[in-house]
């Protein structure tokens, strides 16, 4: 099965290079889709060698749209028969993509989701980030409660999805509030949904990461407004 892997990217240019070529590395009929979400540092440039390489498409939005449409723009762009989505930084390894794909191929699942809190680790031994976790675990609470889910892990950016999975979605998110619509409207139409344990080296905002405490509260808005609509 060809895999479509959107990369949305936004002031990566320290490790898009490194992720583009580990991805291109996997071993399995795949696509690569980069969305360059108006970039203001040298990630335009990093990207300049991948652009015309078998395999690889680069798209540049002319500003920052936020990560939601950066990611629905790449999901329009895809024609494989799974698509998923990898984030532009090194905190998660492509290389779990290949236990990840397998309910897929099975046809045990039409959506999976790679948990990093299924990992006995779970992302919390560095420091700033047992708050990050626990937010997170509530949140994700909250939208098993509100859609009888049984996850973990909600705010992951591995999440596979049957292609036929993806039209029926109607995705209007133009943030990080793009990971609980997505959920949302999964378990609101009763796929089925499958997680898999993935490894996880979590990065604190001096490092680039870029999620805040307003989009939690963002996020709990989104699953809200989901279940009344």
């Amino acid at each position: 099965m060809k895999v479509s892997i959107i990369i949305p990217v936004f002031n990566e240019e320290r490790t898009i290079a490194a992720v583009i070529e580990t991805v291109a590395a996997l071993a399995f009929d795949k696509e690569i889709i980069v969305v360059n979400d108006g970039s203001t540092d040298k990630t335009r440039e990093a990207l300049q060698p991948f652009e015309g390489r078998a395999g690889i498409r680069v798209y540049h939005c002319p500003v920052n749209l936020g990560k939601g449409s950066a990611v629905r723009i790449g999901f329009s762009m895809a024609d494989g028969d799974i698509v998923t989505i990898q984030d532009a930084d090194l905190e998660l390894d492509p290389r779990d993509y290949y236990q990840l794909m397998q309910p897929i191929v099975s046809g045990e699942a039409d959506v999976v989701y790679g948990s990093r809190f299924l990992n006995s680790s779970g992302g919390t031994n560095r420091r700033g980030m047992l708050m990050f976790y626990l937010a997170n675990r509530a949140l994700t609470g909250f939208a098993n409660l509100l859609f009888h889910g049984n996850l973990t892990d909600i705010e992951t950016c591995y999440k596979l999805f049957r292609r036929e999975v993806l039209p029926k979605l109607k995705l209007r998110a133009s943030r990080f509030e793009i990971e609980p619509e997505l959920t949302a409207q999964v378990l609101k139409s009763g796929y089925r949904i499958v997680e898999r344990p993935i490894s996880y080296k979590p990065r604190t905002h001096a490092e680039g990461k870029k999620i805040a405490w307003i989009d939690g509260f963002i996020a709990v808005y989104t699953l809200a407004k989901q279940r009344i609509s």
